[in-house]
């Protein structure tokens, strides 16, 4: 098995977190070679140093994902955004995803594809939490192409809340739909843990005999 590539990029800022990445992602060359990359929140726009970083902070004019506010729950709030209309954006988050996704190879194609972006709204804005994508058109009837909840937000359910969004719409659209494989390893155990909570619901309040075949 070949050994997995060490990450040059160590570790981001990313909002008020300092987080370790895993993955290495191909940022350009003169970005990657520093240890700490510093990102945006909320345009994912990356920078090298904490100066600029700082700076774009007091100047960012964005505080909510590029696109429509299509759910609001509460704090909990996910957008839409179209990779051909918002194609930086897009490309900046896949390459953030990629620090922390396995499988990743999605970069800078993202014009095929809808991105929905989960958000924790307070006063200063909507906080990047996680996101799913999916192709607009899928031969395969993939309803998701790539799922990520951030590490810092990981362990809250809202890894189990973006795959029954990602069902939710799939069934708005009158399709039956799957995820793109392979999974990543965080993926595939999030999916089995939503399944096996489907399920227990499903079958709880079962009254007579149910096979697979008879469903």
């Amino acid at each position: 098995m070949p050994a997995l590539e060490v990450p040059k990029i160590t570790k981001i800022q990313f909002g008020d977190y300092f987080i370790d990445t895993w993955y290495v992602a191909p940022y350009p060359e003169e970005y990657s070679s520093h240890p700490l990359l510093y990102i945006c929140e909320f345009c994912m726009k990356y920078m090298k140093s904490s100066y600029v970083a700082g700076r774009h902070k007091m100047k960012c004019p964005i505080k909510h994902p590029p696109g429509d506010e299509i759910y609001r729950d509460g704090k909990i709030s996910i957008f839409e955004v179209d990779g051909r209309k918002n194609k930086i954006y897009c490309q900046n988050l896949c390459l953030l995803a990629k620090m922390f996704l396995d499988h990743k190879t999605l970069y800078y194609d993202v014009e095929p594809f809808l991105f929905y972006i989960m958000t924790e709204v307070d006063q200063a804005g909507c906080h990047f939490v996680g996101y799913f994508s999916k192709e607009k058109h899928s031969a395969m009837d993939y309803n998701v192409s790539c799922i990520l909840t951030m590490p810092v937000h990981q362990r809250k359910g809202y890894g189990q809340y973006l795959i029954d969004f990602s069902y939710l719409l799939t069934k708005k659209e009158h399709r039956i739909g799957s995820p793109e494989r392979p999974l990543s390893d965080l993926g595939l155990l999030s999916y089995r843990s939503y399944w096996k909570t489907a399920l227990y619901y499903e079958l709880r309040d079962q009254k007579e005999p149910i096979s697979i075949q008879g469903k």
